[in-house]
């Protein structure tokens, strides 16, 4: 081409075209980070095909804890998380001065009581060693089990967020709370009499939800959330993956496949 400003035109033109074309391509990105559970699965499964259907591409990032996959959303390096309870998710916002949100609930394995050496739900007898998990909100958690089966008694005061033994106000059965990681649990529980583990943790080891001897209350501050940074919570891709946990795909594949009967469900699938 003889005519130099056509030429430096026309390449301009098409570098404009390219950057807007990776710039759109990127936006269609989502980068979605998980531990050990069923959620993997369930978006896999259930939402993925919806949102790659209105062209998007999904991958996935797998942590081995809670502060790290949600450190990793606000700093941008995912998009999202799945993971997480809002009680535990507001623990770490404060813990690391951070703010995520959760955008749209997910179902949700229960906490349950599982035996150890013990097989029973007898009268404990004193020095019963139940494990639990170390993190407060969780901790917490078990100890409302532990209620609900008169047990023990915790103050009215607790602070899910806050949660320690300092707020358990009776323990008549002097039972031994032996906190340890959550991921420790289940390997741990030929050592313990009892185990309180959370419901994720369970069945990615191969228990059954129905195995377990107790299983916790039903209650939406302990269903899992997706989680995004607060800046994006009204972001395309946010308003995207909200609809694809509405849509029917997801439904249809929660209702279909066994596996999740005894989740704690969001409303919208009830």
């Amino acid at each position: 081409m003889r005519n130099p400003l056509l030429r430096g035109v026309i390449f301009a033109v098409l570098a404009s075209a390219t950057f807007f074309s990776a710039a759109h391509a990127e936006d269609k990105l989502i980068r979605v980070g998980f531990n050990p559970g069923p959620y993997k699965e369930q978006f896999q499964q259930g939402v993925a095909p919806y949102l790659e259907k209105i062209g998007y591409k999904v991958e996935y990032k797998d942590f081995s804890d809670g502060i790290q996959v949600n450190d990793a959303v606000s700093r941008g390096d995912i998009e999202a998380n799945i993971m997480q309870h809002p009680v535990y998710l507001k623990s770490v916002n404060e813990r690391l001065g951070i703010d995520n949100v959760g955008i749209v609930q997910v179902p949700t394995p229960p906490m349950g009581l599982y035996g150890g050496k013990l097989k029973t739900l007898d009268t404990p007898k004193p020095g019963t060693v139940i494990s639990v998990p170390n993190q407060a909100p969780n901790e917490y958690r078990a100890a409302l089990v532990l209620q609900s089966l008169g047990w023990l008694k915790i103050r009215a005061d607790s602070d899910p967020a806050t949660f320690s033994q300092k707020f358990i106000s009776e323990n008549p059965y002097k039972i031994v709370l032996k906190e340890m990681d959550n991921a420790q649990q289940v390997r741990a529980l030929p050592d313990v009499d009892y185990g309180l583990i959370q419901g994720n943790f369970a069945v990615s080891s191969g228990m059954k939800l129905n195995s377990a001897l107790k299983l916790e209350q039903p209650t939406s501050q302990f269903i899992n959330v997706v989680t995004v940074a607060g800046k994006n919570k009204n972001a395309a891709f946010a308003k995207d993956i909200i609809a694809g946990y509405h849509s029917d795909e997801f439904k249809n594949y929660i209702r279909t496949h066994q596996q999740y009967e005894g989740y704690l469900q969001p409303d919208y699938l009830k």
